[in-house]
């Protein structure tokens, strides 16, 4: 029996699908508002400091990575770092000299400058490089503070972090950018020609890479006689340059519970300027950091009565520090620190690439051996790291830029790397740099780095929490968004949803469309690395092409990690593992644009491309380990499922999709060969490193010139006994010269008494009255006698 079709009237069937749209409708925005209360179930409400540091600072290139596709194109068109002739003109006049006042060994142990130092300081506005010409200064670039302080690294760490503080961390730019008129008119002449040092008192003692917290430093808003203040209780310590400071920018927690402001300012964070006679402030006593000798101390008070004129920016801006903190952090972290790394890079090359020629150990130069060129191939593999990284962050910032997640990977990853260049330099200089005196040229930068890695935020710190806790919420395309709708109060569900919605399926858009470009990318670089040829790097062209296809590829890899990292929710907070190792990958491939970056503005000098393709492999070596450990890794009730699904993505085909490996040895001699003979790669190197005048006895200088005769003297040498010859008159005066050289450049110092006491008439040292005395008790006296 056929059944006769029933015909609906065309009204009846458009109100049927309005209404199963509206029943689809329904679910979905039903499905939408539970999704929405578990996700704002799970993420814990945001502080209202953590929402100002939220909106401060900029995002360019770091928020490309998280999208998963950088473009090194639009490096190169937007950021040329460059000095103008007045900078390079102060770079090798002004602070050559300053260089020729300073003795390091001096410095270290008198613990201070001369008088005639400081006050070239002051007459060359060393203090002042970036305050503006219209205020008295030189109205530097990034880039010309970073050579300079990366020159004076070469010679003094202590001249470096003198000249640091004030050019990034005092009050200087702030006062540009937010003082008051009255506070600019004053301050910033005084500042420009070192009338006044300033400091920036912030850490204290239970704040210490958390300085932002300001436990222990706060104010409370008061009235005096008519006039608007505050009283301030504070103990700061490690502050660098309080000892001689006669300014500090005084990082506060403001209160206002009598609501005195008047909705004129804000409480919070707040930044106080006083002069170190203002009554109550107690500066002078010092820290001593490890052997370093620059001023270091703290800044204390209590009942300290400040009136709002003292206010950086004056009450308007009570309440504003976490955005001067965050434009202040930004070039301490990301410009200064990183300078001393490039100062300790380039002197390592310069110098200890040089000893190696000049050393002989079983009448063969040191850099023969195997292990001396590892170290020094590595060394300087992280030195161009660092060179190629901080120039690309100067002009970053010198193009109005703050990004505080690339400072904070600058600050860690390039301090770090100058720790392990200073360390090899001295594995491989040994004895000559471990005593100490005017020939040991490396020793106290050796005790000085350690340092840099613990300021303005402890390393451990920033890699494993800071690099990622922000990257997540500022860098990616779509979080920041998702976030703040999580944050919306309760009258405000509906819109909030909306936003929520839209951004977390944009948040699984962005993942999926990652984690294909990580399939295709990875299957692609595999298949071409494995057909690239050893010596395919020597094409300039091909060396590009080849790794910045790796950098994209390993750039979709973080991207879809980083999508991972929301199935753990607030909870991401807590894994510092697993962000620690984002964060190394994220600073590889940060850093292997940079050094691309680089290799494209330098190109053209021989030997870099050697140099280019050890650092290259070595970033790309660290960023797929990196990935790989979390992988293994992911925490959370997820992990399971999202390790599988990172390592779907990121090694498609397990071991085989993970292509990367450590420089090759053949390589790695290469290198080491440039770095240690007369080469344009190496007189790269030595661009920014301080040389004295012929006459005057300083190592690094006496080292780097002696080392094309010491190579000629063995070229002869090597041909006088393959022909069995004796040598011309020339010839042996080049021989004769380079023993000379050698004899003298491997001398350490020595001296007659090491302390004070040891130095007075009569003084016999305590191990030496005891052989007396047991001497005395003996009937035999010598065994000569």
């Amino acid at each position: 029996m056929i059944t006769p079709k029933v015909s609906i009237p065309a009204s009846k069937r458009s109100l049927l699908q309005l209404q199963q749209r509206r029943g689809i409708l329904g679910i979905s925005k039903a499905i939408d508002k539970r999704l929405y209360r578990m996700a704002k179930s799970v993420m814990p409400t945001i502080s209202k400091t953590e929402q100002i540091a939220l909106g401060c600072g900029t995002i360019g290139f770091d928020r490309d990575i998280f999208t998963g596709s950088p473009s090194l194109k639009k490096l190169l068109d937007t950021y040329d770092p460059k000095l103008t002739p007045e900078e390079k003109t102060f770079l090798d006049e002004k602070v050559d000299h300053l260089c020729s006042l300073l003795n390091d060994h001096d410095v270290s142990m008198k613990k201070d400058f001369t008088k005639e130092s400081w006050d070239y300081m002051r007459d060359e506005k060393f203090f002042g490089l970036k305050i503006p010409k219209e205020w008295g200064g030189l109205g530097f670039s990034t880039q010309a503070v970073s050579q300079i302080l990366a020159k004076l690294a070469t010679h003094c760490f202590d001249a470096n972090a003198t000249v640091a503080v004030p050019n990034s961390l005092g009050p200087g730019e702030l006062l540009v950018r937010y003082g008051t008129d009255e506070q600019k008119q004053y301050y910033l002449p005084r500042l420009a020609d070192g009338t006044l040092i300033p400091c920036f008192g912030l850490t204290g003692p239970h704040s210490g890479s958390d300085a932002t917290s300001l436990i222990g430093s706060d104010c409370v808003v008061e009235e005096r006689n008519g006039e608007l203040g505050v009283v301030a209780n504070f103990k700061k310590r490690y502050i660098t340059l309080a000892p001689v400071a006669g300014v500090v920018g005084l990082g506060l927690n403001l209160s206002d519970p009598k609501n005195l402001l008047k909705g004129k300012g804000d409480v919070g964070f707040t930044v106080a300027l006083l002069e170190r006679d203002h009554p109550g402030l107690r500066m002078g006593p010092r820290h001593m950091p490890l052997n370093a000798a620059f001023m270091n101390g703290t800044v204390e008070g209590e009942n300290v009565w400040i009136p709002m004129s003292c206010i950086l920016g004056g009450q308007e801006r009570c309440g504003y520090g976490w955005h001067m903190f965050v434009e202040c952090l930004a070039e301490g972290r990301g410009v200064s620190l990183p300078a001393g790394s490039v100062g300790a890079g380039r002197g390592v090359v310069g110098a200890v690439g040089a000893y190696t020629r000049i050393r002989k150990q079983f009448r063969v130069p040191i850099a023969e051996f195997g292990g001396i060129q590892e170290a020094m191939a590595y060394a300087g593999s992280d030195a161009l790291i660092a060179i190629a990284g901080t120039e690309l962050m100067n002009a970053i910032v010198d193009n109005h830029e703050a990004p505080m997640v690339i400072s904070s990977v600058m600050k860690q990853n390039c301090t770090e790397r100058g720790r392990r260049i200073v360390e090899r330099g001295m594995d491989v200089a040994a004895g000559s740099v471990i005593c100490r005196g005017n020939n040991n040229y490396l020793g106290n930068a050796y005790m000085s780095l350690p340092i840099a890695i613990t300021v303005e935020g402890a390393n451990i710190m920033t890699r494993s929490f800071q690099i990622i806790g922000q990257g997540l919420t500022r860098c990616h395309p779509h979080m920041l968004e998702l976030i703040q709708s999580l944050q919306a109060p309760a009258e405000e569900e509906q819109k909030a949803i909306k936003t929520f919605t839209d951004q977390f399926y944009k948040v699984v858009g962005h993942g999926m469309s990652n984690f294909g470009s990580s399939i295709t990318r990875g299957l692609k670089s595999t298949l071409d690395t494995s057909m690239r040829s050893r010596n395919a790097y020597k094409d300039g062209d091909k060396l590009l092409d080849y790794h910045e296809k790796q950098l994209l590829r390993l750039s979709a890899n973080f991207a879809m990690t980083a999508d991972l990292c929301f199935s753990l929710g607030g909870r991401l907070k807590f894994e510092e593992l697993l962000m620690g190792r984002l964060a190394d990958a994220l600073g590889a491939i940060f850093l292997g644009y940079a050094t691309l970056h680089h290799y494209s503005r330098r190109r053209g000098i021989e030997g870099l491309e050697v140099v280019t393709e050890h650092a290259m492999l070595r970033l790309e070596k660290e960023a797929q380990d990196a990935l790989l450990a979390a992988s293994d890794n992911f925490p959370g009730a997820l992990g399971g499922v999202a390790s599988r699904v990172m390592k779907l993505g990121c090694f498609p085909l397990g071991s085989t999709t993970r292509p990367y490996k450590e420089p090759s040895d053949r390589l790695t001699k290469e290198v080491s060969r440039l770095l240690t003979t007369p080469s344009a790669l190496r007189d790269m190197y030595q661009e920014g490193v301080y040389i004295a005048p012929e006459g005057t006895m300083h190592q690094v200088s006496e080292l780097i010139r002696a080392l094309p005769v010491c190579v000629e003297a063995d070229r002869i040498a090597s041909k006088l006994r393959r022909e069995k010859a004796q040598p011309t008159e020339e010839e042996a005066a080049i021989l004769d010269r380079a023993e000379a050289l050698r004899d003298v450049l491997i001398q350490v110092n020595t001296f007659d008494h090491l302390t004070e006491e040891e130095g007075r008439e009569g003084y016999v040292r305590p191990a030496l009255l005891g052989t007396e005395e047991r001497l005395a008790a003996l009937e035999r006296k010598s065994f000569a006698a």
